[in-house]
């Protein structure tokens, strides 16, 4: 991969409310992504039935979770933006992670990874983000770790339509696309 090949990244929100922080916060990535990176914006997590391997073993994997599997097969990259709950990523999000990374050719194997959040609280998803990165060893998955994205006290850095107008909060959004960019062409050498 040349540094002016186009790198494929598939966004992911952990969060299916309509008004979500991290969808607004994916969306403002999308935006700032640097010259030669796209983001699709992967939107069926609200499809995707709860994980049970009787499914997958006895008829396949249900449609939502294949396109899921399909498109991060198809990524150079994954961007995940997650809220935190109750100290931890949501359900939703680990469903599509569990479907996701069953066999065969898990898509995250090798894949570099960065994980961002938004939150109303102080801490910005700093215990979601780290149990993220803890899924992401046992399936192999290549973490970027700097910058980190804790995009704290949420509604304070977003506008009513929904833009992040926080200019510090920006730059770290564009600062760690620029290092997931930079990562993605390093590992893919």
């Amino acid at each position: 991969m040349s540094e002016t090949t186009s790198l494929r990244v598939l966004g992911i929100s952990g969060s299916l409310r309509a008004a979500s922080w991290n969808t607004k916060a994916l969306r403002t990535a999308r935006e700032l992504a640097p010259a030669g990176m796209e983001i699709e914006v992967f939107e069926g997590l609200r499809d995707i039935p709860h994980y049970d391997d009787d499914l997958r073993t006895g008829s396949g994997y249900p449609a939502a979770a294949e396109r899921l599997r399909q498109a991060l097969k198809a990524a150079d990259a994954v961007l995940i933006y997650t809220p935190e709950y109750n100290y931890s990523i949501p359900g939703v999000l680990k469903n599509a992670i569990d479907w996701a990374s069953r066999p065969p050719e898990q898509p995250f194997d090798n894949k570099p990874v960065a994980i961002a959040g938004a939150a109303t609280g102080l801490l910005g998803t700093a215990r979601a983000q780290y149990q993220l990165r803890q899924m992401f060893v046992f399936l192999n998955g290549l973490v970027l770790n700097k910058p980190e994205v804790m995009i704290s006290q949420a509604p304070t850095r977003f506008d009513a339509a929904g833009n992040l107008t926080d200019q510090a909060t920006r730059d770290l959004v564009t600062a760690q696309l620029a290092a997931l960019r930079d990562w993605t062409i390093r590992v893919r050498r």
